[in-house]
């Protein structure tokens, strides 16, 4: 039976619009793959960038070295208003003014001992080190620790770095006792340090408190830990022997 020329048309319309739907899907279609296509290469772009960065910040940071002080109060720079004023931070400032590529990482504890040091060496050496001080004892001595206790301690310290970090320089500060604690215990305290230096063949600061210690007016009210202005000496007296270790790393 022949169709009418409206039902024709309505078929025509229809058919039509229906390609004209298909055409549509089709251009609909190719937008979303062109658009997945430039999004995946963004992202790719960005992730590329963003490796390529981190790539650089690592190469910056590793290329670096590191100066770690092992200690007390001291080196935490107990009662200063601020810690950047403790003898690492000034020690830090001067390595910045003399453009050498060093960071100095203050790892000292209120409070800590010998024993207190030795529990948690292992720790700290997980990061490479180059040239790592060694400030501990003076609390050991204030509170009549046996002198013996105290030398096998900073010795089993001194053993982990030379083990787990065979290239790292080892610097000795050592320290000293009022004389109220006892002539007998205050020179064998005093010796230790001496000792453990030369048994060690490492780096020996013989008193880092040297002409702080006793000076009323360098040290806090306690008599005990240094102003601002005493750490300002005893960062002297730490980087004469630091500076000729940074100038042995630089050759």
């Amino acid at each position: 039976m022949p169709k009418s020329k409206t039902t024709q048309s309505l078929l025509n319309s229809t058919d039509s619009k229906f390609r004209n739907l298909i055409k549509f899907c089709y251009l609909l279609m190719a937008f979303v793959l062109i658009s997945c296509g430039n999004e995946t290469k963004s992202k790719a772009q960005v992730d590329s960038n963003e490796n390529e960065t981190t790539e650089s910040e690592t190469t910056e940071k590793t290329s670096g070295r590191t100066i770690l002080f092992f200690g007390d109060s001291i080196t935490a720079g107990y009662g200063l208003d601020d810690t950047n004023d403790a003898f690492p931070g000034i020690i830090q400032g001067k390595i910045d003014s003399l453009g050498l590529n060093y960071e100095v990482v203050n790892s000292g504890v209120s409070g800590e001992t010998s024993a207190g040091g030795r529990s948690r060496i292992e720790w700290i050496l997980n990061q490479n080190i180059d040239i790592f001080v060694l400030e501990l004892g003076a609390n050991d001595g204030l509170r009549g620790v046996a002198i013996t206790e105290t030398k096998a301690n900073l010795q089993a310290i001194i053993d982990t770095v030379k083990s787990k970090s065979p290239n790292t320089k080892i610097v000795l500060a050592g320290m000293q006792m009022p004389p109220n604690m006892g002539q007998e215990y205050t020179t064998q305290f005093k010796d230790i340090f001496t000792e453990l230096a030369s048994e060690n063949n490492i780096a020996f600061i013989p008193f880092i408190l040297e002409d702080v210690g006793g000076v009323k007016e360098l040290n806090q009210q306690d008599g005990i830990h240094p102003t601002a202005e005493g750490h300002k000496i005893v960062a002297e007296n730490v980087w004469k022997v630091l500076e000729r270790l940074i100038d042995e790393k630089k050759g």
